[in-house]
C-alpha cells in the first residue's frame, strides 16, 4: 500500500521516476504515486489533471501544486496560503494575462466544471466529482529543490472573481480565487491510500466499485453531499497553550521580515499601531460573522481600549450584536507581552462583549493559562499572526510593498479617532 501523510516532505526531482523508493532520504514522489501501467503523475503546473483512461468518463484526480515562496514572481504573481490543520486552503487560478476572460484558462475552466459536480445536490453527480489532491512545494530538507510536501485533499468549497496584479510585469489581471476544503483523514490515520487514485485511473472499475477504496470522509461526502462537509472539514486539535516558536514567524522567512517592518514603521509612533490593529483584528473576525468598523479611542482617554467594533452573528430578528473591545501593543517581537495589559482590557469587558488583543510580540504561557482558565472572551492576535494577516492582505489588494498597505491604513486614522462610549456602536 502506497500511502501519503500530511506534512510529508516528498522528493520531485529529475530524472522522473518510480524507482527508487527514496531519493536523498526522502519518499520519492513517484514511487507513492505511481499506477502501474499509467503515465507519471506530474506536477508541472498548478493545476494538473490526471488523464482519463479510453472512453473513460471520470477524472481520476486533479492535483494542485502550488510555490508560496516565489509568492510576487513573474511565475507566481500571487499568493497562496495553506492551512490544512484548520481544513482550508486558498488558492488563486492559472489566468495571468490582462484581457483575458478567466473562464478560458485551461486550469480555471476545470475546476469550474468541478464546482458544480461538488456542490451537486444529486448522488449521481458527486459520485461523478473529483477529488482534489494539494501539494505545496517547499524548501525544507536536503537538496530543498525539487521537494514538496503533501497537506490532504478535499474539495471546493467557495469561488471568487478577483483582480490580481503583477508587479514584475506591472499589469492588472482577472482571475478566480478558489477557497477549497481539505477533507478529514482521521479514520485513515492521517495517511491518503494513493491506491485509490490507482482504482480511479482504471476504466474497468466502476464509478461505484472505485467508491469502496475511498477515504471515509469521501463516501460521507458523496452519500450526505454538501450538509455533511463542516463536520468532514479536516481540523487538528492542539494544546490549549501555544509554544512561544509557534507564535514568532522563523527567522529569514518573509513573515519575519513583514513583523520586522511592521515594528519599524510604527518605531517612535507606537500609539498609531491602533489603527492596523483594528483592521487585522476585522479581518480575522469577519471569518466568525459580520464585522463593522467603528473608531480608534484617543490616545490620552483610552481606558484599556485602543480601538471599538461590532462582530454581528445571524441576521435580521435571529441576530446578536457584540462590542469589541480592542487593545493594540506594538512592542519588541522578541519579549512576551504584558500580562496587566490583557487584565486591563479584561477588566474593561462587560456581559455581551469581547476583547480583542493585537501585538507585534507574543504571549507567555503564564497569560495564556490565565485566560484559558479564568475563560475570558478575548482573540489573542500574536506577532506571527499578525505578519501573515498584513502579508495576505497586501497581495490581496495587489500591493506590492508592505510599507504601502502601512502608510495606507496610517493615513486614515486621523478620521477615525473619537472619544465616544463603546456601547454606542450595538445602535448604528
Amino acid at each position: 500500500m502506497k500511502e501519503l501523510r500530511i506534512g510529508e516532505v516528498l522528493r520531485y526531482a529529475r530524472p522522473y521516476a518510480p524507482q527508487p523508493e527514496e531519493i536523498d532520504g526522502l519518499p520519492n514522489y513517484f514511487w507513492i504515486t505511481h499506477s502501474p501501467g499509467k503515465k507519471l503523475a506530474l506536477l508541472e503546473a498548478g493545476i494538473n489533471v490526471i488523464a482519463r483512461s479510453p472512453g473513460q468518463k471520470r477524472i481520476p484526480a486533479i492535483l494542485i501544486s502550488s510555490s508560496p515562496h516565489k509568492a510576487g514572481s513573474e511565475a507566481t504573481p500571487w499568493q497562496d496560503f495553506f492551512r490544512p490543520d484548520t481544513g482550508h486552503i486558498r488558492y488563486y487560478g492559472d489566468n495571468k494575462l490582462p484581457g483575458t476572460d478567466p473562464t478560458t484558462s485551461k486550469g480555471n475552466s476545470t475546476l469550474l466544471k468541478q464546482f458544480d459536480l461538488h456542490h451537486s445536490r444529486h448522488r449521481e453527480e458527486r459520485l461523478q466529482a473529483t477529488p482534489l489532491v494539494f501539494f505545496r512545494r517547499t524548501r525544507v530538507g536536503s537538496r530543498s529543490k525539487g521537494n514538496i510536501v503533501f497537506q490532504g485533499y478535499g474539495l471546493i468549497d467557495k469561488i471568487e472573481r478577483v483582480v490580481q496584479h503583477d508587479s514584475e510585469r506591472n499589469w492588472s489581471f482577472t482571475n478566480y480565487a478558489f477557497d477549497f476544503t481539505v477533507l478529514n483523514l482521521a479514520p485513515e490515520n492521517e495517511l491518503f491510500d494513493w491506491g485509490w487514485v490507482t482504482a480511479r485511473r482504471d476504466g474497468q472499475i466502476s464509478d461505484e466499485e472505485a467508491l469502496r477504496g475511498a477515504p471515509e470522509a469521501w463516501r460521507t461526502w458523496v452519500e450526505g453531499g454538501s450538509a455533511t462537509i463542516a463536520r468532514l472539514r479536516r481540523r487538528v486539535s492542539r494544546l490549549l497553550v501555544v509554544p512561544r516558536e509557534k507564535q514568532r514567524p522563523t527567522p529569514g522567512s518573509r513573515e519575519a521580515a513583514v513583523l520586522n517592518q511592521i515594528y519599524r514603521f510604527y518605531d517612535g509612533k507606537k500609539s498609531r499601531f491602533e489603527g492596523l490593529a483594528e483592521f487585522v483584528a476585522a479581518r480575522i473576525l469577519k471569518s466568525a460573522g459580520a464585522y463593522r468598523t467603528g473608531w480608534i479611542t484617543p490616545a490620552s482617554s483610552d481606558g484599556g481600549a485602543d480601538f471599538v467594533g461590532r462582530l454581528d452573528i445571524g441576521s435580521e430578528l435571529a441576530r446578536v450584536k457584540l462590542v469589541v473591545l480592542g487593545q493594540a501593543k506594538c512592542e519588541s517581537p522578541d519579549s512576551p507581552t504584558g500580562g496587566n495589559h490583557i487584565a486591563r482590557t479584561v477588566a474593561r469587558l462587560r456581559r455581551g462583549w469581547i476583547g480583542v488583543y493585537v501585538t507585534t510580540s507574543y504571549f507567555s504561557d503564564p497569560v495564556q493559562r490565565e485566560v484559558i482558565e479564568d475563560k475570558y472572551p478575548i482573540v489573542l492576535v500574536d506577532g506571527l499572526r499578525l505578519a501573515i494577516e498584513v502579508e495576505t492582505a497586501a497581495f490581496e489588494q495587489g500591493i506590492t510593498e508592505i510599507g504601502d498597505l502601512l502608510r495606507y491604513i496610517d493615513g486614515q486614522l486621523e478620521g477615525i479617532i473619537v472619544k465616544r462610549d463603546p456601547e454606542e456602536i450595538l445602535f448604528e
